[in-house]
C-alpha cells in the first residue's frame, strides 16, 4: 500500500474515535534490519523479568507468543497501535472510610470501549483489498502492546512500566491491530523520563525495583486485582492506603500526568457515581448479588465478590 493510503488508514483510526495512532514495521525472522534491535531487547528483558519471578501468578506472563509475534499471527507484517484517553478530572477520596478505585475502572469496562473501534477499524482495513488479513487487541493477547505502541511512535515507556504520551501522559488505553501489509512506518518515540524518580520513590511497597522494572509480588495493583489467595499479603496489606482495585499512586506523581493530562471526550469513562469514593464498609460486606449490580459493565468485575471483600478488609488495616 502507498504512503497515501496509510494514511488513510490513520485518519480512519480517529474517526473510530482513537486519540492517536501508529504503525511499526515487524521485523524478518531471517534477516532483522537494526531497527528490529528494540524488539530484541524487550523480549531479553521479558526473559529476565520471567526468569527473577515478577510476573508472580500470572502464568500467562509467560506465553511464549509474547516473545513471538509470528506464533500469534505467522504472516503479521505491520502493527498498527492505537492509544485512547481516559483521563477525568476528579481526585481520589482522602477519607479514611472511603476506598480508592483506579481510574481505569471508575467507567465503562475499557475492553469494550476498544473493543467495539478496533473491531470496526480492522473490518474496514480488511474490506481494503482481497487477502488482507486484520486481528485486533485490547489487553486481551500475548503480545508487548506498550514496546509495540512506542514503535509506532505514540510515546515511550516510563519507569513505572506504562506508556506515556506527550498530549495526555500516561491516562491511556492501548490497542492495537496485526496485519499482513507491509506498512511505512513511525519513527519510534524517544524515552523522555530523563533523571526522574517520583514514581519510584512514590510507591509505598517499593514495586518499581528498577527504573523500567515492576515486581508484581510488592505491586499494590497486582494483589487486589490479580491476586486470588484468601488474604493480601502481611507485607502488602499495611501499605495499602485504602487501594481495593489497582493502584494509581505512580502515575499520579508522574509530572507528564501533573502537566498534560486532560479530560476524555469519551462519555463511557466517565466515572459510575458509585466507583468514585465508594465505603470501605460497604465494600467489606459486598454480597454476590450486590456486586454483580454495581459493577456490571466494569472492567472491575475481573476482582471477584470474594477479592473485592478481602480487599477492603485489608484497607482498614492500612497506613
Amino acid at each position: 500500500m502507498s504512503l497515501l493510503d496509510v494514511a488513510f488508514i490513520k485518519q480512519k483510526a480517529l474517526d473510530c474515535g482513537f486519540h492517536k495512532v501508529g504503525i511499526s514495521a515487524v521485523p524478518t525472522r531471517e534477516a532483522p534490519p537494526p531497527s528490529a534491535e528494540p524488539i530484541s531487547l524487550s523480549v531479553q528483558r521479558l526473559q529476565q523479568w520471567l526468569k527473577q519471578g515478577h510476573h508472580a501468578d500470572m502464568a500467562w506472563m509467560k506465553d511464549p507468543r509474547r516473545q513471538d509475534i509470528y506464533l500469534v499471527m505467522p504472516d503479521v507484517r505491520s502493527v498498527i497501535s492505537v492509544a485512547l484517553n481516559y483521563y477525568t478530572p476528579y481526585e481520589q477520596s482522602q477519607d479514611a472510610a472511603h476506598a480508592k478505585i483506579s481510574r481505569y475502572g471508575w467507567g465503562r469496562d475499557y475492553h469494550k470501549v476498544l473493543g467495539r473501534r478496533l473491531k470496526s477499524l480492522a473490518a474496514w482495513l480488511e474490506a481494503q483489498g482481497e487477502g488482507v488479513k486484520a486481528r485486533y487487541y485490547v489487553d486481551t493477547g500475548p503480545i508487548q502492546e506498550e514496546v509495540w505502541a512506542q514503535q509506532a511512535g505514540l510515546g515511550w515507556i516510563g519507569k513505572h512500566g506504562n506508556l506515556i504520551t506527550r498530549e495526555y501522559g500516561s491516562w491511556v488505553f492501548l490497542g492495537e491491530i496485526l496485519t499482513n501489509l507491509e506498512l511505512p512506518p513511525d519513527r519510534p518515540h524517544t524515552d523522555h523520563c530523563g533523571t526522574c524518580t517520583r514514581c519510584i520513590e512514590a510507591c509505598p511497597t517499593q514495586a518499581i525495583t528498577d527504573p523500567f522494572v515492576v515486581d508484581a509480588n510488592r505491586c499494590i495493583a497486582y494483589h487486589t486485582i490479580e491476586n486470588r489467595s484468601e488474604t493480601i499479603p502481611e507485607a502488602i496489606a499495611p501499605h495499602l492506603q485504602n487501594w481495593v482495585a489497582g493502584c494509581d499512586i505512580c502515575q499520579a506523581v508522574c509530572p507528564w500526568n501533573e502537566r498534560f493530562a486532560q479530560e476524555t471526550d469519551v462519555s463511557d469513562f466517565q466515572p459510575y457515581p458509585q466507583n468514585l469514593a465508594p465505603s470501605l464498609t460497604e465494600l467489606a460486606q459486598l454480597s454476590e448479588h450486590e456486586w454483580d449490580q454495581r459493577f456490571r459493565a466494569s472492567a472491575l468485575r475481573r476482582i471477584r465478590p470474594d477479592m473485592m471483600r478481602r480487599n477492603a478488609k485489608a484497607s482498614f488495616q492500612s497506613d
